[in-house]
């Protein structure tokens, strides 16, 4: 039963009823009347009660009705729910900011100030809005992706009853891509390496301090937050094969990273950590924007020794002015910057080959497609090694077959004979399988066995070999061995 009462206390001052009543989950509820009429705040106790009934029969979806109150917060109030979601999961705080103030600047461009407001023509027409003010399809992407991942989690957490973005697809970012990043090629590495390594200090950090940035980066594809995140205690260069670890916490991913590097890197590293603390930083870099120019300017240095190594040869001297050989631009327009070391990692390994599920494993990527996506035209081989295990209908037969007896000067004999024998007759099987053991599981003697051995050439066939149950399989190798004028002795 449903009661009304006063509460004495600082809390009460003005006089204010409460009511008291049981829910429908059966627990006792109490809350205040906000009036000094007992005649009202006994209502509210008779409608509360009430109310709790009807959910208790099933009269009042209780599911739809908490729903339809977190359709009326505001939508900063779920972001911070939707924050603390992505702090449990360590990720980045760089793309926990971005993608928060992505999805704010939509809410705030469309007008949606409760998450019921949200609907797919206002996320449309900001969209539009930005390929109107000439923005990449990346940036189109990270702004529609922000918002529907932001849906899908009120949709998952049963904030919302359907996804109102469902059907917005974001678009291609390879569609019109702003910035295509290309590798520093490998015999730009040496010019980089040494001029930087000989360098002046830029932005707090020394040239060989520098250098040991870059060369770590290339050969660990670890991403710019990434290695300066390394600490000092994470590099682990004394084992067998040394190797670095970036914690999850900042990681893309929020998993370990583990990365191993070379000898000759694995020294130096140790020689530069060696005055360091276990907590202390293993590179000093400069703020996330000045990365880039540090990287550009120490590419100019190297550029202008690489020039002026031709000074006193006039056509070398002018074939290198109009190169982009060690340029932070190519002349496809593909820009060298540092998230480019990253790039380089990835297509050294697949020129060198490794293999694409390596190269995967190394860079962390999530799919393998992204990988094939990115490095599949790099790996030596891929096409060629296809185009040659085309099948024989195109004309040309096998390696392996080429000896096919159809030359009377051509011998085969052994394993190669047998296999030819079962590839003619279109048999898959080993070398040891026979042709009827899946056609029962009763045991046989070897006098029964249905395997077929190959003779030297000039055998005859015994006039008194019988197919046995493999007629079919024995007529076919048969006829094609003759038109081969291969001899082949069959014991059933």
């Amino acid at each position: 039963m449903a009661s009304v009462f006063k509460r004495g206390g600082q809390s009460n001052r003005r006089g204010y009823y409460y009511v008291s009543w049981f829910d429908h989950h059966g627990r006792r509820q109490t809350k205040c009347a906000k009036t000094t009429d007992k005649a009202a705040a006994e209502r509210l106790a008779s409608k509360l009660e009430t109310d709790a009934g009807e959910r208790r029969n099933g009269v009042i979806d209780a599911t739809a009705e908490a729903m339809g109150e977190q359709m009326r917060r505001s939508i900063d109030s779920h972001l911070t729910d939707y924050e603390a979601k992505f702090e449990a999961a360590k990720r980045d705080p760089a793309y926990v900011r971005t993608t928060l103030g992505n999805i704010r600047m939509i809410a705030e461009a469309a007008g949606f100030e409760s998450i019921g407001d949200i609907e797919a023509d206002g996320v449309n027409r900001f969209a539009q809005t930005l390929s109107e003010q000439d923005k990449s399809a990346r940036t189109v992407q990270a702004y529609v992706r922000a918002i529907k991942g932001f849906t899908r989690w009120l949709v998952n957490h049963r904030k919302m009853p359907h996804d109102p973005l469902v059907s917005i697809v974001p678009p291609n970012p390879k569609g019109n891509r702003k910035r295509e990043r290309r590798m520093l090629l490998p015999n730009e590495w040496p010019w980089l390496r040494d001029v930087t390594a000989n360098g002046p200090e830029r932005f707090g950090s020394c040239g060989r301090e520098r250098m040991l940035l870059y060369a770590t980066a290339i050969q660990t594809g670890l991403r710019s937050g990434e290695l300066r995140s390394l600490k000092r205690g994470r590099l682990f260069l004394d084992a067998e094969r040394p190797y670095i670890v970036c914690k999850a916490g900042n990681t893309k991913n929020a998993i370990d990273a583990r990365q191993y590097v070379q000898d000759d890197l694995a020294d130096d590293l140790r020689q530069h950590i060696a005055t360091k603390t276990p907590t202390a930083n293993v590179f000093a870099m400069p703020d996330e924007s000045n990365v880039a120019d540090m990287l550009r300017a120490d590419l100019a240095d190297a550029r202008r020794q690489w020039r002026d190594a031709a000074k006193r040869d006039a056509t070398e001297r002018l074939r290198r002015e109009q190169s982009d050989f060690l340029s932070d631009v190519n002349h496809d327009g593909e820009v060298l910057d540092f998230h480019a070391l990253r790039h380089t990692c990835g297509a050294w390994l697949a020129m060198n080959g490794g293999q694409p599920k390596a190269v995967q494993s190394v860079l962390r990527h999530s799919t393998i497609t992204l990988t094939m996506d990115t490095y599949g035209h790099l790996f030596p081989g891929q096409e060629a090694d296809t185009v040659a295990r085309l099948p024989s209908m195109m004309g040309n037969e096998p390696a392996d077959l080429k000896a096919t007896g159809t030359d009377d000067n051509c011998q085969l004999v052994g394993q190669d004979a047998q296999r030819y024998a079962q590839q003619l007759c279109g048999d898959s099987r080993l070398s040891g399988a026979t042709q009827c053991d899946d056609e029962t599981d009763e045991p046989r003697n070897d006098a029964s066995r249905n395997s077929l051995s190959v003779a030297a050439f000039g055998d005859e066939i015994p006039a008194d070999a019988t197919p046995c149950e493999s007629a079919p399989t024995w007529n076919r190798t048969k006829n094609l061995l003759i038109k081969s004028r291969a001899k082949v002795l069959v014991r059933i």
